[in-house]
């Protein structure tokens, strides 16, 4: 249990560890322009990031605030779980993080006709209904939703096992009401009986 209770907060830290690597590489390439193994980082491995930040811009143009207002909150309200050992805001946190993670994911699947990448200028990006990531972005996209998606389940069998307890205790409490009514009753009618037979002195 106390494992189950650990791996809900794997989903959380996959999304944070991802939002911040993209987040570092396209902060690394406002200084390195030319590097073409930044570029890759930043267009091939994390480029799902870019085109949710260009989503994210239409309605929060605040920059970075896909990694300092969704990915590091989330983050810390999963940390904050697993200190207090806190079911209700594990489940908050993986809730959260499988919503931002399917945002990420269907943000391929919106029309982005152009982003803007370190400040540089539009590129230029193929897009259409039906795209989705290839190489080393799909396998971090699809780490993200494993990830998310199995705290997500963890954290509703912990939920469904709470209730079978609570469930089970509270058929316990009365069952043992129910005994003990018949017992009582029991020895009412066993004393209401003796009284009668016996005659009164």
């Amino acid at each position: 249990m106390n494992r189950l209770f650990k791996l809900q907060f794997l989903g959380p830290f996959a999304l944070f560890a991802a939002a911040l690597c993209a987040e570092l590489a396209a902060r690394a390439l406002q200084y390195a322009p030319n590097s073409e193994l930044l570029w890759f980082i930043n267009l091939k491995m994390f480029g799902i990031f870019q085109r949710s930040d260009a989503t994210l811009s239409y309605f929060i143009p605040i920059d970075g605030f896909q990694f300092f207002g969704l990915a590091l909150p989330i983050f810390a309200l999963a940390c904050f779980g697993l200190a207090a050992r806190s079911r209700p805001l594990f489940t908050v946190a993986t809730h959260l993080s499988v919503a931002y993670a399917l945002f990420v994911a269907m943000s391929w699947k919106m029309i982005a006709p152009g982003i803007t990448e370190a400040s540089l200028g539009p590129i230029s990006v193929s897009s259409g209904f039906g795209a989705i990531p290839s190489g080393a972005g799909l396998y971090v996209m699809a780490t993200i939703l494993g990830a998310c998606l199995l705290s997500f389940a963890v954290t509703h069998l912990l939920y469904f096992l709470a209730v079978g307890r609570e469930i089970r205790a509270l058929v316990s409490i009365v069952r043992d009401l129910s005994r003990s009514r018949r017992d009582n009753r029991s020895s009412f009618l066993f004393e209401l009986r003796r009284r009668i037979a016996t005659p009164a002195a």
